[in-house]
């Protein structure tokens, strides 16, 4: 009878449920799924839960069906017209080209010493962390609309204008400005998982490649470097998808104001800002941000079923 006893309590012990790998792994994912839940995913649902609302911020939201998403595709002329066409542009030269210029630097850099390499891609870096504080003291300071600005000073000196240009109010210079801006400070986290991502190939496998017929650099890149770092590849699509929607700030940093000029550098997220937090509409802001975030997912799956490995049966 003790020896069933003991057997009894031995047993018990060994199924504890809080000392089983599932329980562990559930405690461990948690706080993860707590910060989850309460700053993304909660945030979705309510935005999501406004948009089919009228919501001024003092008033209790009223329920206005589809009213806000029809008003955005038919009603919304400053969308259509300029906020859509903007942010598509501006998605495709500085998402798809600041893609590109990460991968193209951090593969040039590969190529290079490791002390050098460090120092280059420490100064690649930089503009993205503090790229709100280099906008504001340095890039303002070039493209300032009077003699003062240093891109005013010389061109007048080299001749190529007579008179001070207004770069920054003026809607025929201000989306160029705002994409080199952008392209400038693009090497963020995306550069840095690609630059990590060619540095750990296995040199052997280039060795092997050349043995089988590569013959040049490019050839090196398609069949070699690409397909071995697809998991930083997808990594760097996806941050350079979501800054690409992101970056709307730079163009009211520039400007110095939210519409910008002749809504000449509108992105949907300024729209967003300027519906919501200067119009107080929150409905409507909630509706585009719904549409925004649409519009990241389907770049997103794209980028996902690029740069993911397909199972073949």
């Amino acid at each position: 009878m003790a020896e069933a006893v003991a057997v009894n309590s031995v047993s018990k012990k060994r199924h504890n449920p809080l000392k089983t790998d599932g329980f562990r792994s559930f405690a461990l994912l948690l706080p993860y799924a707590i910060m989850f839940c309460s700053f993304i995913l909660l945030p979705i649902v309510i935005a999501i839960g406004l948009s089919f609302t009228y919501f001024d911020v003092i008033n209790t939201p009223s329920f206005a069906g589809m009213n806000n998403y029809i008003t955005l595709l038919t009603g919304d002329e400053v969308f259509m017209k300029f906020v859509l066409p903007n942010t598509i542009l501006y998605a495709i030269v500085v998402g798809v080209g600041g893609y590109v210029l990460s991968f193209i630097m951090a593969w040039v850099l590969a190529q290079v010493t490791p002390r050098a390499r460090t120092i280059y891609a420490l100064a690649m870096y930089t503009p993205s962390m503090v790229g709100m504080l280099m906008i504001q003291v340095i890039w303002k300071t070039i493209f300032s609309g009077d003699q003062s600005g240093l891109a005013n000073a010389y061109l007048q000196k080299l001749g190529f204008i007579n008179q001070p240009v207004q770069w920054l109010i003026s809607s025929d210079y201000f989306m160029q400005i705002m994409i080199f801006v952008s392209l400038w400070s693009s090497m963020g986290i995306g550069f840095l998982s690609m630059l990590s991502g060619i540095m750990n190939i296995d040199q052997e496998l280039y060795e092997a490649a050349y043995v089988d017929g590569i013959k040049n650099r490019a050839q090196e890149i398609i069949y070699i470097t690409v397909p071995s770092m697809k998991p930083q590849m997808l990594f760097g699509a996806v941050m350079s998808i979501v800054n690409a929607f992101n970056m709307g700030w730079i163009g009211v940093s520039l400007a110095g104001a939210n519409p910008t000029p002749d809504y000449a550098g509108q992105l949907i997220a300024n729209h967003i800002d300027d519906y919501a937090y200067v119009r107080y509409e929150m409905g409507y802001a909630s509706a585009v941000s719904v549409a925004l975030l649409c519009l990241v997912w389907v770049c997103s799956k794209v980028a996902n079923n690029l740069f993911t490995e397909k199972d073949e049966y």
